[in-house]
């Protein structure tokens, strides 16, 4: 290969490894899908399905709670919280549970609860914020209330979901339990 085609191809191919190994660093929603993390200042956007520089007024409420998640998932939790800093509507069953994630992973579980009770108290339904909430129970020693969660996730959808069996494997691998 001449040198020429050489200077051409180096960078397609060094912007290819990049992004690639931006979406290493996955985090969900739990439909399935994942939402690679970006370069700080940027924000993945679900329509153009690349990593671009943060417009509010460009990614609705629903990408940017996605991606506060998919940045917490990969251990940045104080820039999943200011992602969620940026939500027009911070008070949904989703953004609260992902703010509860991000914020007890940085310590901070007493805190962490009192998001996970505003989103049960805005979707009693919704089983990812039942697993998180009995996980924060665990880290505070309480299996008891974590069994409760874990309860009523089996009500909401079976022992097979992985809600169900992620808490189900905390609460064992506890000494507490």
């Amino acid at each position: 290969m001449n040198s020429f085609v050489k200077r051409l191809l180096l960078p397609v191919i060094a912007g290819s490894l990049l992004f690639s190994g931006a979406a290493l660093a996955m985090g969900g929603d739990g439909s399935g899908q994942t939402t690679p993390t970006c370069p700080k200042g940027q924000i993945y956007d679900t329509k153009t399905k690349t990593c671009m520089v943060d417009k509010s007024s460009m990614i609705d409420d629903n990408d940017r709670a996605n991606y506060a998640y998919a940045l917490a998932k990969s251990g940045r939790y104080q820039d999943a919280l200011d992602m969620l800093n940026t939500l027009k509507n911070p008070n949904t069953a989703v953004a609260l549970n992902y703010r509860g994630y991000a914020t007890r992973k940085l310590g901070r579980t007493d805190e962490g609860i009192g998001y996970y009770l505003k989103s049960v108290a805005l979707d009693p339904n919704y089983p990812k914020v039942r697993e998180y909430l009995g996980e924060a129970y665990m880290v505070k020693g309480r299996p008891d209330l974590a069994k409760e969660q874990l309860s009523v996730i089996q009500s909401l959808c079976g022992t097979g979901c992985e809600e169900y069996r992620d808490l189900a494997a905390a609460i064992d691998h506890h000494p507490e339990s």
